[in-house]
């Protein structure tokens, strides 16, 4: 199939699908770098603005809440916008909401800034997701999905190390100034690259019948698979925020941590984290190119992936050294787990619905961490200890596994007659 721009210009295929899927790698990337802008930085803003452990639960709160919204409505939008329209609208608005922190005098000015910036963020896996449909066949989807969510990794690992430069040089505002200009200039990089595929790689999964008409929102809901992967990321994202925004806030609180040492060692996690992204990807489409089933090869993985979250358990009883691996393994876990998760969108809907699809699995996500977020909080600020805190989030993910494997069906595409009987229900 020879595959066309939406100029009708031809492309050379292979080369022009992984360009692409390299240019979204960057922008996830930059989006984990922004979130983590506040949790590396949040020592030094302290000196300037005085912020609680529950303050500091509620700054994350904020940026969930808006960011689980705007991921629902936001792959709404994409279906109707398009990918390359509402992608560079998307960014333009987080970038700029990034560079507000800087100005903040207030902690109330920083739950603003961090409520616009979830706002923005919230629709770039559901853009993602749709550039994988658009570009990527079947058979390598997870792989290229393992790819892009690699970005959230090196966006991670970059952080702690760049953060800790510009505090050390240059003052914790400056570091919210840069992160804003690099999305800026990412926002005219997609502008100058990006072309959307009118001969998007679905025909040969989806019926003719199903490409060819948009779902309603009513009945996207109504599929048991839908209701199933958004309640599996509802708890396995409770646990990844939890891990992703507190690991610098307890490297500084629990082990002592400075600024120094945490932009030495906190970076190591998030690298483990990338190389799950690609692995579970990876070892899903070999299964798949190995004759598995679709269905097969993605609850394989997923389980996997599931098995070994609950490592993070034993984190407040070894030595520090120790505590950084087991980070390692259950960070590694979760990314191989959330880029499989994110796949199966686009293995079940035709693409006039994946950015819907995948809205709303990320908006259980982020509501997920957004209530554990202010859970966190108020166990911490109320005697608990972060060894409670690790044990609960040690059983989340397999808690959302059980949920794809009782009761989200057979993962395959869907078919006008399954809709039809769907709607019969309904």
């Amino acid at each position: 199939m020879g595959l066309k721009t939406n100029d009708g210009v031809p492309v050379r295929g292979l080369e022009a699908r992984w360009y692409f899927v390299a240019l979204v790698t960057a922008a996830i990337a930059i989006s984990y770098f922004d979130r983590q802008t506040l949790p590396v930085a949040i020592s030094a803003i302290q000196h300037t603005i005085p912020i609680s452990n529950q303050q500091f639960s509620y700054l994350q709160t904020a940026f969930l809440l808006s960011y689980a919204a705007l991921y629902a409505i936001g792959g709404r939008l994409l279906d109707l916008l398009g990918t390359r329209r509402g992608f560079m609208l998307i960014m333009l608005w987080w970038s700029l909401a990034c560079a507000i922190h800087g100005f903040a005098t207030g902690f109330g000015m920083l739950l603003v800034a961090r409520f616009l910036l979830g706002m923005g963020e919230g629709g770039a896996f559901p853009a993602a997701t749709r550039v994988v449909a658009e570009w990527i066949e079947p058979e390598a989807r997870s792989t290229a999905m393992g790819f892009i969510n690699a970005g959230t990794a090196m966006g991670s690992v970059l952080a702690p190390p760049l953060i800790g430069l510009l505090l050390l040089h240059s003052g914790w505002r400056s570091v919210f100034f840069v992160s804003g200009a690099i999305g800026l200039a990412w926002v005219v990089w997609w502008m100058a690259s990006y072309r959307g595929n009118t001969m998007a790689l679905s025909s040969g999964t989806l019926d003719a019948r199903l490409i060819a008409r948009h779902l309603s929102f009513r009945e996207i809901i109504a599929i048991p698979s839908v209701r199933s992967l958004v309640f599996a990321k509802f708890m396995s994202d409770s646990a990844w925020y939890f891990l992703l925004f507190w690991l610098p806030k307890y490297l500084y609180d629990a082990r002592h941590f400075d600024i120094k040492q945490v932009s030495l060692y906190a970076w190591i996690p998030y690298a483990a984290s990338g190389l799950g992204s690609f692995l579970g990807g990876w070892f899903s489409s070999r299964l798949l190119r190995r004759g598995s089933s679709l269905d097969r090869a993605r609850k394989i993985a997923l389980g996997l992936s599931a098995a070994f979250m609950p490592v993070v358990m034993l984190v407040p009883l070894v030595p520090v050294q120790l505590a950084i691996l087991l980070f390692s393994i259950a960070f590694f876990c979760q990314q191989s787990w959330s880029g499989l998760i994110m796949t199966v969108p686009a293995d079940i809907f035709p693409l006039s619905a994946v950015g819907t699809v995948s809205g709303l699995v990320g908006f259980g996500g982020a509501i997920g961490g957004a209530i554990f977020g202010v859970v966190a909080g108020y166990l911490l600020g109320h005697g608990f200890g972060y060894g409670t805190l690790f044990l609960l989030v040690g059983t989340f993910h397999l808690i959302g596994y059980l949920a794809i494997v009782l009761f989200a069906g057979e993962i395959q595409p869907l078919r006008s007659h399954d809709l039809l009987e769907i709607e019969s229900n309904i």
